[in-house]
This record gives C-alpha cells, sequence and structure tokens, in this order.
C-alpha cells in the first residue's frame, strides 16, 4: 500500500468518526432519552407524558415535568401496542400521527449515502492519479519532471568529453529556435544514443543539454517500465510520449536503456520476456510516430551497445550515436579542475601530476578521488587539501583500505616483503614498463597482503607483443623472488598468475601472436564493449587439437616470462635481498625511496626470449 492510499484511508476514517460524533452530540443537545416500552407505558399511567408523536414503528414524546436545567424532557421508544391510541385517550395524552416519508424523502435516504460513497471514491482516486500511485495509475509514466528553471547544470559543469558536447550543441540550437534551424530542409535527429562505459557522465551530459537549451526535463530509467501487469510498459511508453508532446519543446532521457532494449528473441523463455518486447515495440512505434518538428528530442544513454535491438538503432529512431568516454589526460586535467573547485585546496598541488597518475579513471572515479581527499584532509585537521592527501586517496582506491589489524607472522611477512621487491625490481629493469610509484607490506583490500603500485604516465590505446611479454615478466617477479630467495613458493601469487595466463591466452588465441598457430583469431571479445565487466560463456570453434595446440602456447609463454624473471632477479640477487630487509623494517617504500635504496638499477641488456616452439601433437 503506498503512502499516499495509506494516507487518504486515514483521512477517511478521521471523517466518519467526526461525523458520528457530531451526531451524538446533535442527539445529546436535543435531549431526547430511548426508554424502554413497559417504563413508556407505566409513565403515561402515572400521567407524566405531555404529548407524543407516533409513526409505524417508533413513539416520541414530551414529559411534562421539565428537567433539572428547565428545558423539556423528551424521549423515544418502539411501538408495540397496538391500542395505544385508546391508552393515550383514557389518559388524556395529546397525541399526533408522523406521515410516512414521500417519493422525495424515500429518494434521497437512498441516494444521499450513494452519492457521499462515490464522492469520497472518486476524491481518493483523482489523489491516487495526481500523486502517480497505487493501482488506478500503474499504466501511468513514472518520468520524473524536472521544469526549466529548476535545471542548474550547463555545459560549464561538463568537463572532459568536448567532442561529444559539440554534437550536442546542433540539439540545443534546434530546440532555442526550431524554424530557423531548419530553413535549409534539415531537422534534427529524432534520437541521440549516449554510448560510454558507467561514470563517464552521460545522464550529466543530458541534464547539461537541457539546462543549456532551457526547456523541461522528462528522466526515466528504462527499468521502471516494466511491472507485474502485462501491458504497463506499452501503457507507460504511450504516457511518457504524451507527457512530452503537452511539454513540447523538452527533451526525454531514458537512462540505462539495455533494460528496456534488448534485443528480441536472444532467450527462448517466454512471459516476462514477451512483456518487454512488446514494451519495446511500443517504444519503435512511438519513434516512428512523433513528428520531429514538434520540439521533442529523446536522449538515451546505455554501457552495453552490443545487445541492443538492431531495430532501435537504425536510422530514423537513434539516427545518432555519440561516444562518452573515458577521458584522456587532458581530459583529466579539466575534471579535476571542475571537482577541486568545491574544496579548499593548497596552491601546491599539481593537478598535472594527479591527472597522469589516473590513467583510465572516469569522471565519477575522478570525483570520487577529490571526494577523498578531501575527507582525508579533514580527518586530520589540515585547513586545505593537500598534494600527499590526492596521492593517498589514488593509493586507496587503486589498492584499498588499509587493513592495519590484520596481523602476519614473521615468515609469511618476509615471504611477502620478498614477492612485492619482486614484482617492483623486475618492474625497474624491464625497458618501457611503467614506473613503480609504491610498495607496501601493509594488507589493503579484501585479500592483498601486500602490493606494489604501477601507474602509466600517458595514455596507451595499443600494446605491442613485447609490452604484454613484459607485463607477463613484471607479473611473475613476485612468484621468481619467492622461489629464489625463499627456495619455496606460497598461494600469494594466485592473482599473478591469473593475471598472466589471461593476456598469455588472448595472445594465443584472439591477437594471433603466436606463429604455430597463425594469424588466427580463434576467441572473439567475451567481455562487455566498453568496459571489463564480467566475462560470458561463449562456444569454442575450432577443433580438439587446436585446443591442445592453444594451450601448449599458453604455457610456453607464461614459462618464458616466469624464466625470464628469475634471471633477472637472479642477476641482481644482492639488490633483492637488501630491499626486502628495508621494506620489512618500514613497511612502506615509495618510488624515490626505492630508487635511492637500489640505485641505478641496470636495464636488462638482452631482448626479451621468445617462447619456445609448440609441439605439434600427433
Amino acid at each position: 500500500m503506498s503512502r499516499e492510499l495509506h494516507f487518504n484511508l486515514w483521512y477517511a476514517l478521521i471523517a466518519i468518526a467526526a461525523v458520528l460524533a457530531i451526531q451524538d452530540y446533535l442527539a445529546a443537545r436535543a435531549g431526547v432519552e430511548t426508554i424502554p416500552y413497559s417504563q413508556f407505558e407505566s409513565a403515561l399511567k402515572a400521567g407524566e407524558i405531555a404529548d407524543v408523536t407516533v409513526s409505524d414503528t417508533r413513539i416520541e414524546g414530551t414529559y411534562k415535568k421539565p428537567g433539572a436545567n428547565g428545558q423539556s424532557r423528551r424521549f423515544t421508544t418502539v411501538r408495540v401496542s397496538p391500542d395505544l391510541a385508546k391508552n393515550l385517550s383514557d389518559a388524556k395524552v395529546t397525541f399526533s400521527g408522523e406521515p410516512a416519508p414521500g417519493l422525495f424523502e424515500r429518494m434521497l435516504g437512498w441516494l444521499l449515502p450513494v452519492a457521499l460513497f462515490l464522492g469520497l471514491w472518486m476524491y481518493l482516486s483523482q489523489r491516487m492519479l495526481q500523486g502517480r500511485g497505487g493501482v488506478m495509475a500503474i499504466g501511468k509514466s513514472k518520468a520524473k519532471l524536472f521544469m526549466e528553471k529548476s535545471i542548474a547544470t550547463t555545459f560549464d559543469d561538463v568537463a572532459g568529453v568536448d567532442e561529444a558536447k559539440e554534437e550536442l550543441r546542433e540539439i540545443i540550437a534546434f530546440l532555442k529556435d526550431p524554424k530557423g534551424y531548419g530553413r535549409l530542409g534539415a531537422h534534427v535527429p529524432k534520437g541521440v544514443l549516449l554510448v560510454g562505459p558507467p561514470g563517464t557522465g552521460k545522464t550529466l551530459l543530458a541534464r547539461a543539454v537541457a539546462g543549456e537549451a532551457g526547456v523541461p526535463f522528462l528522466s526515466i530509467s528504462g527499468s521502471e517500465f516494466v511491472e507485474l501487469f502485462v501491458g504497463v510498459g506499452a501503457a507507460r511508453v504511450r504516457d511518457l510520449f504524451e507527457q512530452a508532446r503537452g511539454q513540447a519543446p523538452c527533451i526525454i532521457f531514458i537512462d540505462e536503456l539495455d533494460a528496456l532494449g534488448r534485443a528480441r528473441g536472444i532467450s527462448p523463455v517466454s512471459g516476462g520476456q514477451d512483456e518487454k518486447e512488446q514494451t519495446l515495440n511500443q517504444l519503435l512505434t512511438e519513434l516512428d510516430g512523433f513528428d520531429v518538428s514538434s520540439g521533442v528530442v529523446l536522449l538515451a544513454a546505455t554501457n552495453r551497445p552490443e545487445i541492443l535491438d538492431p531495430a532501435l538503432l537504425r536510422a530514423g529512431r537513434f539516427d545518432r550515436q555519440i561516444l562518452v568516454d573515458r577521458p584522456d589526460k587532458p581530459g583529466r586535467i579539466a575534471i579535476l579542475k571542475v571537482h577541486l573547485r568545491k574544496v579548499q585546496l593548497d596552491p601546491q598541488v599539481a593537478i598535472e601530476e594527479i591527472a597522469a597518475l589516473t590513467t583510465g579513471f572516469t569522471g565519477a572515479d575522478l570525483a570520487n578521488l577529490v571526494n577523498e581527499a578531501a575527507l582525508l584532509a579533514t580527518r586530520r585537521g589540515a585547513p586545505a587539501v593537500r598534494q600527499q592527501d590526492l596521492n593517498d586517496a589514488i593509493e586507496r582506491i587503486v589498492a584499498g583500505l588499509e587493513k592495519k589489524t590484520r596481523v602476519l607472522g614473521a615468515s609469511e611477512r618476509r615471504a611477502v616483503a620478498c614477492h612485492e621487491i619482486g614484482h617492483a625490481l623486475v618492474a625497474m629493469s624491464v625497458p618501457g614498463s611503467d614506473p613503480v610509484q609504491k610498495v607496501s607490506i601493509i594488507p589493503r583490500g579484501i585479500a592483498a597482503l601486500g602490493y606494489t603500485i604501477q601507474r602509466p604516465t600517458e595514455d596507451r590505446f595499443l600494446m605491442s607483443r613485447t609490452e604484454l611479454a613484459n607485463k607477463m615478466t613484471v607479473l611473475l617477479g613476485g612468484r621468481a623472488a619467492e622461489s629464489l630467495v625463499l627456495e619455496d613458493i606460497s598461494t600469494g601469487a594466485a592473482d599473478d598468475l591469473a593475471k598472466a595466463t589471461a593476456i598469455a591466452r588472448s595472445m594465443v588465441l584472439r591477437y594471433g601472436m603466436v606463429a604455430e598457430l597463425g594469424q588466427v583469431s580463434y576467441e572473439g571479445d567475451t567481455a562487455p564493449m566498453l568496459g571489463p565487466g564480467i566475462e560470458s560463456w561463449q562456444p569454442r570453434r575450432y577443433s580438439e587439437s587446436t585446443a591442445a595446440l592453444g594451450d601448449q602456447a599458453v604455457r610456453a609463454l607464461v614459462d618464458a616470462a616466469f624464466t625470464r624473471a628469475r634471471g633477472i632477479l637472479a642477476a641482481r640477487r644482492v639488490a633483492l635481498e637488501r630491499a626486502a630487509a628495508e621494506l620489512l623494517r618500514k613497511e612502506t617504500l615509495t618510488g624515490a625511496e626505492l630508487a635511492a635504496l637500489l640505485g641505478s638499477v641496470p636495464a636488462e641488456t638482452t631482448p626479451a626470449p621468445a617462447p619456445p616452439p609448440v609441439e605439434h601433437t600427433p
């Protein structure tokens, strides 16, 4: 039961109680006393009754003797005796008969309660419809309407997506002047789809378009269309577009379009899937039916465009798709400046350095980074946010929260120290590797007993075979250090092995980087298009012999990376043990401290060894 309906029921109960109280009050004011018929006969024989009025079922009258307050006393009772007239005459009581109610009075007695209940029902129904709640409004759209005066977001609040903003300026020009913009016969796209990873600012960009254009903004999520009852989703789509036509010019924004526009026929299960398809069909019909000159523009956002129905993306529906991608370094600088305007910032903060260390961060990540840094500065009672606060916030977001209460034994701490120094030393030795920012044996996050942070200082969009081999070598540096110094291995390299194996499998089956298997891609991208997400299962489209050959090639790549990492550390065994001992003493070493401790670590002089050829099994 909705809160609105709950309140309406309370109002009805209070009204009924008030009516009953008023009736009791009026009865008490009238002083009418209900008495038994035997008491009436006794009073009649005693001569205490002055006059009566007789009806078919009741007798009402007045006593001769007034009450204590001087007012006349009245009574009422049920008529029982048929000899009442004779008894009244014998007692010399003035009496009269109450006429039967007329037709109008009888109709009024029947119609008045019905009219009262009908009025109460209509009032409650109207309140529920206005509140968009309850069963009566289940087919109404749940879109939130933001009028032009309530939208304060503009393009000045959106940074790092300059290309997307330029694409959307045409929408703003059309909404401001539809006739002037179409003077050459062009019309604005019916639908604009904002595509990008989560947190890149798609919803913020849509609100900024409404704020710049100064028009109403109807916002709804794709999951709010479909509910329990059949046909509700299609009804809500129709109601949404009717509201938009009434508010034109305006913007309709559907967030998470993939919840509504998933491709039809991909699931053999019926039922709820059929209801979603009806809702999608209604949306397609509305997109075909509304006139672009009416001033209604449809914006939608999704981070999974690969699962949308092709009919939704064809020309004439969502005519334009705009990519809102992760920002590059200049974009991150602009986003950081927008968010840092809201905090007390130390003048010595180098925003460019923070932007360089946050490669791959989205706009939401950067907003969270600034907030975490402000919280850290507040916690230590500082007057402003310093550079170290921002660096610590990056570390907290990347590696997780420190677990200072998780105490490790002496042997475990030594194993973790050797493992992390192994990563750092191999990273400092392999050419082209990302610089080491910090090494620590303080547990962080859910399962990390130590961590080595490497942050790229430039944006990369391609990786060569050599760079992938170097990355695997750095990942296996921890396992190689354990096997070299401790002469034993632990479970601490489980995550490193999984990442190295994933890189090797991609090199073999996706990128065609192994000569024995040729320039063939045996597996597609199993992850969503715009983010790592959760890998989905795909059927294997190659033979058992190819699969066996691929497994051998993956193992050869991983073994070659491990052998290379062990060779690098064996050549620098003294530096490895010295750095591990210092890390055990201080628990945390920055990149500068590690470089000073190890001196100038010579880069690897020999090129990365090629993996051994894969033997073909008969």
